[in-house]
């Protein structure tokens, strides 16, 4: 059977709400993206499944809670997709929200080939989502990237996007993804990086330092993987000693502890899980001895 979330959150016991209530007051740890300066909160949304639902008011109510809540506790970027099923029609209801988009760095992404296909893309993705312009497209999962590069460059100059990327997923696309990054000038990547899977921080990561490029991480929970892997499992003490309150707190500071990783995108669809994810971008951070450490924890159990 699945693990939810919601039990090992219940399982490691979060901390009182005095407590949380403190830690919310800390402001977010930022990140500068390389190529500009502009800094960015070190947590976002991605979503990936989490917003497929049906565009009506009341499946859309609690993810409009839950965004609501991320905004106003400092956090700002979003992250879908064209293939993301109804995300963006999601996104487009919620982000209707008066005062709401102006406060987010919205990030789609485009992943046809052909410049009409692309561009048509694109402009589907304006109008589901209810906008005129959009903070980052990326290429995703390095379709045809360099035409699709050379079309989001050509937005990018036209002030309809603010800045280009390309996205991946999987490790048997890193390879791939280096060669771009070696011959490409990209704002940002996105890649699959957690506690329990590092392939991403032996070459690619370290080259997006290099090179000035910005890093959102996806499926830092490993698709719900490292929730099972606790389970029932108490935090232990350098959890603590870092200030986590739960284990989604943990392997998100894990991720952040890699100082060039701009800001890892979990999906968060309820209000609660926005205030608990929140909490890994405040206060400290594991140093490479720490997170050595909680790597050997995860790869034991």
């Amino acid at each position: 059977m699945p693990v939810s979330r919601r039990a090992v959150i219940a399982a490691a016991a979060l901390a009182p709400l005095a407590g949380r209530l403190v830690t919310a007051a800390e402001p977010l740890i930022r990140r500068p993206i390389p190529s500009t300066g502009e800094m960015l909160p070190a947590i976002g949304i991605g979503t990936s499944r989490r917003y497929e639902v049906e565009p009506t008011p009341d499946a859309v109510a609690p993810l409009k809670e839950a965004v609501k809540t991320f905004v106003a506790l400092g956090g700002s970027v979003i992250d879908t997709a064209p293939s993301y099923g109804t995300a963006e029609d999601v996104l487009g209801l919620i982000l209707a929200e008066p005062g709401l988009r102006q406060k987010v760095f919205l990030a789609s992404k485009v992943d046809t080939t052909g410049r009409d296909a692309t561009l048509a893309e694109f402009e589907q993705s304006l109008k589901r989502m209810k906008v005129d312009t959009l903070d980052l497209v990326a290429v995703h999962n390095l379709i045809d990237v360099t035409k699709n590069l050379a079309i989001l460059r050509d937005l990018k100059d036209r002030k309809r996007i603010r800045y280009v990327g390309v996205t991946v997923w999987r490790d048997n696309q890193l390879d791939a993804l280096e060669a771009v990054m070696k011959h490409e000038t990209l704002d940002f990547i996105q890649v699959n990086y957690a506690i329990d899977n590092r392939a991403a921080a032996e070459r690619v990561i370290p080259l997006a330092a290099d090179r000035g490029v910005a890093v959102m991480t996806n499926v830092p929970f490993g698709r719900d993987r490292l929730f099972k892997a606790v389970q029932g499992k108490e935090l232990p003490a350098f959890a603590r000693d870092l200030g986590c309150a739960s284990w989604p707190q943990v392997f998100l500071k894990y991720v952040l502890g890699n100082p060039a990783v701009t800001c890892p995108i979990p999906g968060m669809a309820k209000a609660a899980y926005v205030e608990d994810n929140l909490g890994a971008a405040r206060g400290k951070l594991p140093d490479a001895a720490q997170r050595k450490q909680m790597e050997m924890f995860i790869d034991a159990v």
